[in-house]
């Protein structure tokens, strides 16, 4: 396939390599799709010469036929006015024309038999890049569920481990231990009460049994009437 196969077997080369030693693969492709790219416009480049120069020798070889059909009618124009040696000088010229339209048109074939052969190479490597660009794609997105999973592999590998249990079981001492001083110093301090304290509870009333001594009353008067 020429240039455009060894760019394209470079690129993949290239890449296989680079993969094995690449520490982010999403970079990397990208970069990998960058390069593709570059070549591709390079192709364009060599391509679009190569037009070029087929155009250029079809144009020689049309203006060397126009010559050819202006110089036989000349010739005959010549002869038809009894002008026998211009009209031999006129083929003459013909026939060099002749010669150079064989020559361009030889030329021609060759140029745009490479063309034709350029642009399909061409064509191949878009197609190319634009399955490499598919698979990229995918890649990447194995990529970003890779990591996810390692991720969550690495943040669980924590979960249910000796250090965790024995920090659950630290704290749940810790927590038992706080609630003891917590009752510890309830009861040191239903212990410090003084006889003042004690005796001064048996003077509060709250109106409960006066309360209760005028409903006394009013009963006993209402047994009476």
């Amino acid at each position: 396939m020429g240039i455009f196969k060894r760019l394209r077997d470079m690129t993949m080369a290239s890449i296989n390599d680079l993969l094995d030693k690449a520490e982010d693969p999403v970079k990397m492709l990208n970069q990998f799709l960058r390069d593709m790219e570059q070549d591709i416009q390079e192709a364009e480049s060599a391509v679009a010469k190569q037009i070029a120069i087929e155009k250029k020798f079809k144009q020689q070889l049309e203006e060397a036929q126009e010559m050819v059909s202006r110089r036989e009618e000349q010739a005959l124009k010549a002869l038809e006015q009894g002008n026998e040696d211009l009209a031999r000088r006129a083929l003459q010229d013909k026939k060099e024309h002749q010669i150079r339209v064989d020559d361009f048109k030889n030329q021609h074939a060759v140029a745009k038999t490479n063309a034709d052969r350029l642009r399909s190479q061409l064509e191949e490597m878009k197609d190319e890049f634009g399955k490499m660009k598919n698979k990229k794609d995918l890649l990447v997105a194995r990529a970003e569920a890779a990591k996810a999973q390692k991720h969550i592999n690495q943040a669980m590998s924590g979960f249910g481990t000796d250090n965790a249990a024995k920090g659950f079981d630290r704290m749940s001492e810790k927590v038992m231990q706080l609630e003891a001083e917590a009752e510890a110093s309830s009861d040191l301090r239903a212990s410090n009460r003084s006889l003042d304290d004690e005796l001064n509870q048996l003077d509060k009333n709250d109106g409960v049994d006066d309360e209760l001594a005028a409903l006394r009353a009013k009963l006993a008067e209402k047994k009476q009437n």
